[in-house]
Parts: structure tokens; C-alpha cells; sequence
């Protein structure tokens, strides 16, 4: 189904991937994982003939796909044998509306209406998006955008579907029925490659795992072999899978005595009311906000103290962004009170969407620079962070998505922000760049710097969190402390 033979790809100089070779069989279910960098990106840009078709890479060696020479066939063809699902999943949507966008693969492939219908059904219950189908595109958060482009893939019915982080910005409920759906269709010999840094349920429906390193095949086997190697793992960065279901935010969540209502936490901790209020950093009454006529937050209560580590959880669409936006400036509250007493910094979803100097170090100078700030030290400190000091020459736009997320980290500490914001930091990240850049954020925390962390990663919120809200419907809906971490449980 799948030969690759010594394949090797480069960007100008910097080589990506070197010499791979490795077959997969039809049905097979192969999880690429490795650091952040590795090239697994790459390959899979590799297997679905974007290299060399649509890339300034260069490209050594041969890929075959289907029965088909990668580099012999135009896209067009490649297309109707493979689908690639990006890590990015604005890059490949274009239509105005979900049913627009899911029907316009079929559509292309010269299908009949009736077919195309039944395809846009069955890929929108596949990925729970039935209830979006007259959406417009634009107002989706990031993880309903995966799913769609993830459920525009499956309705194109590729034989070798591949995933770049398939599960990265999806909450629980997508993330289980798109595995599922993925289970599904290896009764219809669907040859599936995931590429993904969050074992979770992926690591046990892989047949097969390999692992990268510097563009290299560093393991190649079964899950419970790879596994094993307890060593390779930890010096790549690369978690271990989970095998039991994990539960609802609901469910892991112990609430604080004072309820549900956010601005009624402050008594958590040692200090007295008034101490804690001279101490807010951030205030929220009532906010309700939204783009146009479609309102997000509903009447939201939120306080944030200096030194604080907050996690905000919730469902994809529950306005988990639009909060990080308004807190940071970007769009305004059409009612309700907000008060910051301090600087804000954020960390977007896609660091495509504030990356826009040259090089890495360029863009980790630019904001203190502008404002007076930059010292070597400063710059030296926000590169050394993020792992940066051996890429601080390279092009921001030639990194990888884990190495771009990591750049724009950098950029956003190097302003020094009372309060940080970070908006699903996991996206391309190994657990051992993730890691040890939260212990740095943590640090940071120590010294008084307020954290908001925004994400769907269980293990990070129980590593690092000292408070959590759940936001549901627009405003909080529980606040309290992570289970797991009063009772001292490992969390894997």
C-alpha cells in the first residue's frame, strides 16, 4: 500500500528527513511519533505527493502510494488515493458553510449528487458536526475547524488516510468519536498513518508505532514493544499511552465550598477576602460577548489573582478563546464589567496568526524591542526557554508547527506579562519540550506572573493547575481543583 525507499527531503540546506525506508501495509494503523521536529510533518507531506508537487523542499529517494509513484502522478490524482488531514486545519478550509465544505471534495471527484449526499451525511455524523452543517466556517473555534476538516477528508473515502495531530485541539467528546470512526474503517481497509504527540486512544489502536528522530527510523514496532523501551521514550520526549477511558471534565473536578460562581472562589487558599481582592488581577461581571448577533459568553464571573495557575477547560465552542481574546483586547465585552490590573500576554491557538518576522530571533526580539525591554540576557532567557538557541538563525516559516508554537511561547514571555495566556500550548509539542517549558512557566508563577491556561490536555492541567473552571454554555460552570491532584494520582 504504502514503500518508501531512502527517502530523504531537505529545506534549502537543513535536512528533514534522511534516508527513511519503510513499507506499510494495506489496513495497517501506524502511529508516527517522536520530538517535536523530527520530520513527521514531512513525511506525511511526503506520502501524499505535497512533496514534491507543492513544496520548495527538495526530495530524494521514492514514494510509492496506492500502486502509484509520487512523484509520476499530478495532486489531482494523488488525491483520489490519499488524504491528508493537516496539523493546521485553517489551511485547507475554503467554503463559506460546513455542508459546503464536506460536499466539496465529492463534488470534484465527478461523484453523483445522491452519493455526494450520502458521503456529507455519513462524514458529519462521523465527527458529531450535524448540528454545525449551516455554520458558517469563519465562527467555528479551532477544534470544531478540525473536525470539519477532518470530516472533509473522510468524505472524499481515500484508501490511505493520513492525520497530522488529529486530536490536538479536539475536547473529549470529538476526540472519541473521530478514533472511533478511525476504528471503524479498518474493516474497509483504510490504511490510516497518524502522526500525534497525545498518545491517549491513539496508542491503543495502533498496530504498528514508529518513532522519529533527526528525520530517522529510531523504532519501528508493535505498540507494546515500542512502549517498552522506557529509556528511547524519555529521552525523546515521548509520553506513554493511556489505556483506560478518561472522564468528563465534570468528573475530575472537585469543587470549591463556595459553588459554582466564579467570582465566589477567593476565599480558596490562606489568605483573608481582602487580601485577595487587593490581589486581583483580573475582574469579570456579567460579560456577555460574541461576534455579531452570535454571543459566546453569558453573563461570565471570573477572578484571577496575581501568582495564580488557572486551567480553563471546556468543550470545543465554549468560548474558551473568545475569553482569552477578550481578556487580551482583541475584541470588546457588548456587556458586563472587565477590569485587568496589569499587562497581558497570548499565546494563540495557531502561531501562524503572530508569527511574522524573518528569523526565530527576530521574532522573539521584536516585542521587547518596541518597547524598550530588550537586554541580551532577556533574549538569551526566552530562547533558552523554549529550546530555541539552536534555531535562532532559521527562518520562522521553515520550522515545524511544534517549533513554530515554540517560537511564538518565546515571543510572548519575552514581554514579561503580568498575566499569560495560554491558548492550547500542547499543539506540536513532545511531552518533553511541553514539560519542561511549563516548569519554566511555573517558575514564572512563583514570582507572581498569573497564568490562564487553556486547554483539553488532562495530564497538563494535573501536572501544573492550581485551580480549575469548566466553561459551559457561555459562563463557569464548576470551579474547584483537579481530582487527581488532591488525591496525588499519577495521570498518564
Amino acid at each position: 500500500m504504502i514503500q518508501v525507499n531512502d527517502l530523504a527531503v531537505y529545506y534549502g540546506k537543513h535536512r528533514v528527513l534522511g534516508e527513511l525506508s519503510l513499507s506499510i501495509q494495506t489496513g495497517e494503523f501506524v502511529l508516527v511519533t517522536g520530538p517535536s521536529g523530527c520530520g513527521k510533518s514531512t513525511l506525511l507531506r511526503a506520502l501524499a505527493g505535497l512533496i514534491p508537487h507543492a513544496s520548495s523542499a527538495r526530495m530524494e529517494g521514492r514514494v510509492v502510494v496506492d500502486g502509484l509513484d509520487t512523484r509520476e502522478h499530478p495532486l489531482p490524482v494523488l488525491a483520489g488515493h490519499v488524504g491528508l488531514v493537516f496539523q493546521n486545519p485553517a489551511t485547507q478550509l475554503f467554503c463559506l458553510r460546513v455542508e459546503e465544505e464536506v460536499a466539496f471534495g465529492p463534488h470534484n471527484l465527478g461523484l453523483p449528487t445522491a452519493e455526494v449526499a450520502r458521503r456529507v451525511e455519513w462524514a458529519l455524523a462521523a465527527t458529531g458536526l450535524e448540528h454545525l452543517r449551516g455554520r458558517r466556517v469563519n465562527t467555528l473555534s479551532d477544534g470544531e475547524k478540525q473536525r470539519l476538516a477532518i470530516a472533509a477528508v473522510l468524505a472524499m473515502s481515500p484508501r490511505i488516510l493520513l492525520l497530522d495531530e488529529p486530536t490536538s485541539n479536539l475536547d473529549l467528546a470529538g476526540t472519541r468519536q473521530v478514533l472511533s470512526t478511525l476504528e471503524s474503517l479498518r474493516g474497509e481497509a483504510t490504511t490510516v498513518v497518524i502522526a500525534e504527540h497525545k498518545m491517549g486512544e491513539v496508542g491503543r489502536l495502533a498496530d504498528r508505532v514508529l518513532i522519529l528522530e533527526e528525520g530517522q527510523s529510531v523504532a519501528d514496532g508493535s505498540p507494546e514493544a515500542v512502549f517498552a523501551r522506557q529509556e528511547l521514550l524519555h529521552r525523546l520526549g515521548v509520553r506513554q499511552p493511556t489505556y483506560h477511558p478518561q472522564s468528563d471534565w465534570a468528573d475530575l473536578i472537585l469543587p470549591s465550598l463556595s459553588g459554582t460562581r466564579e467570582s465566589g472562589t477567593r476565599e480558596s487558599g490562606n489568605q483573608d477576602t481582602d487580601s485577595l481582592i487587593t490581589d486581583s488581577l483580573v475582574e469579570l461581571e456579567g460579560v456577555v460577548a460574541g461576534y455579531g448577533k452570535r454571543q459566546v459568553l453569558d453573563g461570565l464571573d471570573l477572578s484571577i489573582q496575581r501568582g495564580e495557575l488557572v486551567a480553563l477547560v471546556g468543550d470545543n465552542g465554549a468560548g474558551k478563546t473568545t475569553l482569552a481574546r477578550l481578556l487580551a483586547g482583541l475584541i470588546k465585552p457588548q456587556r458586563g464589567r472587565v477590569q485587568l490590573r496589569g499587562q497581558v500576554g497570548l499565546l494563540f491557538q495557531n502561531p501562524l496568526e503572530q508569527l511574522f518576522c524573518d528569523t526565530v530571533e527576530e521574532e522573539v526580539a521584536f516585542g521587547p524591542r518596541n518597547y524598550g525591554l530588550l537586554t541580551p540576557g532577556l533574549l538569551e532567557d526566552a530562547l533558552a526557554t523554549a529550546d530555541l538557541e539552536g534555531l535562532r538563525y532559521r527562518r520562522t516559516h521553515a520550522l515545524s508547527g511544534g517549533e513554530q508554537q515554540r517560537t511564538a511561547l518565546a515571543a510572548v514571555l519575552a514581554l514579561q506579562p503580568d498575566l499569560l495566556i495560554l491558548d492550547e500550548p500542547t499543539m506540536g509539542q513532545d511531552w518533553g519540550h511541553l514539560s519542561a517549558f511549563m516548569d519554566h512557566v511555573s517558575r514564572l508563577n512563583g514570582k507572581g506572573i498569573a497564568i490562564l491556561l487553556i486547554t483539553h490536555d488532562y495530564e497538563l492541567v494535573h501536572h501544573y493547575a492550581q485551580r480549575v473552571l469548566l466553561l459551559r454554555d457561555g459562563h463557569i460552570a464548576l470551579a474547584g481543583s483537579s481530582r487527581r491532584a488532591e488525591k496525588g494520582g499519577n495521570v498518564t
